[in-house]
């Protein structure tokens, strides 16, 4: 869907705007420093829930009676919720981050994303204050615009159904980043 972010960008742009620069997310499963709590923690939650559908499917079921019933659909969520944790939301950042677009035009920044349905987030370059660069060895990094909060430190990249509107909007995983970074804080110098 957004193979070219360059012509996905274009289509949002006001007559008078110049896009100054556009890009994409990395594709792929990546691995954050929040997993360094998520996967053992997913791992306890699954495997318990797992151990635990387990045991209340294998009871004999006049042993069990009515709980033989109610046990199982009682361990299904939690079950649904630790495969989630294991593997599903690795793919569903990897899915989120194929359907990404960015840019920054001369007077603002466009940020394309959804999995189901396509939102575009608008932040106006004059009135952006907080911009913080997360940059790695190899110049690929994420740009957070806007003031953190501490969930978004447990939930980067990767946010829970719901958790996104307590993180910032970012652009996330990119190649080059301080130079966009650079590229921002120019624009926002020249259009003061």
């Amino acid at each position: 869907m957004l193979d070219i972010p360059e012509e996905v960008i274009r289509k949002h742009l006001d007559q008078d705007e110049k896009l100054l620069w556009s890009g994409k997310p990395r594709s792929g499963i990546v691995f954050r420093s929040s997993d360094i709590f998520m996967i053992p923690f997913s791992l306890m939650w699954g495997g318990f829930a797992i151990f635990w559908e387990i045991s209340v499917l294998s009871m004999p079921a006049e042993k069990a009676g009515p709980v033989a019933i109610i046990f199982p659909l009682f361990g299904i969520p939690f079950v649904i919720v630790g495969l989630y944790m294991i593997f599903g939301r690795f793919y569903l950042d990897a899915h989120q981050r194929q359907k990404a677009a960015y840019g920054i035009t001369n007077s603002r920044i466009i940020i394309i994303s959804g999995v189901f349905s396509q939102s575009i987030k608008s932040l106006n370059l004059k009135t952006l204050s907080d911009i913080t660069i997360s940059e790695k060895a190899d110049g690929s990094g994420t740009i957070s615009l806007g003031p953190s909060q501490m969930a978004s430190w447990f939930f980067t990249g990767t946010p829970w159904p719901g958790m996104d509107k307590f993180c910032p909007p970012s652009f996330d995983l990119i190649d080059d980043a301080k130079q966009v970074y650079d590229i921002i804080r120019k624009t926002q110098n020249t259009s003061s």
